[in-house]
């Protein structure tokens, strides 16, 4: 049985957050969404369930951090070419995103970010497989 990745990211606005995603051409598994989460499908085993802060709070004693003045985590998805990077991170700055720090461009990879609605950064990255090492 494959391993699946679940990230969880508490939202302010569901709906906002999931028109938002939407937007850069993501979709949501019905199976488990609902009016308090939404599981984003980023691949076949990799999810972003969005959920309410109310939500949230079920699972950690812990107080919830604000994203836009804290870092609690930083979430990278490679893409496949340096256009898929730009597609994505123009898609996201159209929907209302903001360029999380200048991009990086070392030849063989590059990479830039941006912070959703709820400031959560997500970095998005190519790199040339020829420089992958196997």
């Amino acid at each position: 049985m494959a391993t699946n990745i679940f990230v969880n990211l508490p939202v302010i606005d569901l709906d906002a957050s999931k028109a938002f995603f939407e937007k850069l051409g993501f979709a949501f598994n019905p199976q488990f969404t609902d009016e308090t989460a939404a599981a984003m499908v980023i691949d076949s085993n990799i999810f972003a369930m969005l959920l309410t802060h109310d939500k949230f709070r079920q699972f950690t004693p812990k107080a919830i951090a604000d994203a836009k003045t804290t870092s609690e985590v930083l979430i990278a998805l490679s893409r496949d070419s340096r256009d898929a990077v730009n597609d994505l991170f123009d898609k996201a700055i159209a929907a209302g995103a903001t360029e999380a720090r200048p991009g990086d461009d070392y030849g063989f990879m590059m990479s830039k970010a941006f912070s959703d609605l709820d400031g959560h950064i997500w970095e998005i990255m190519w790199m040339d497989p020829a420089n992958v090492q196997g």
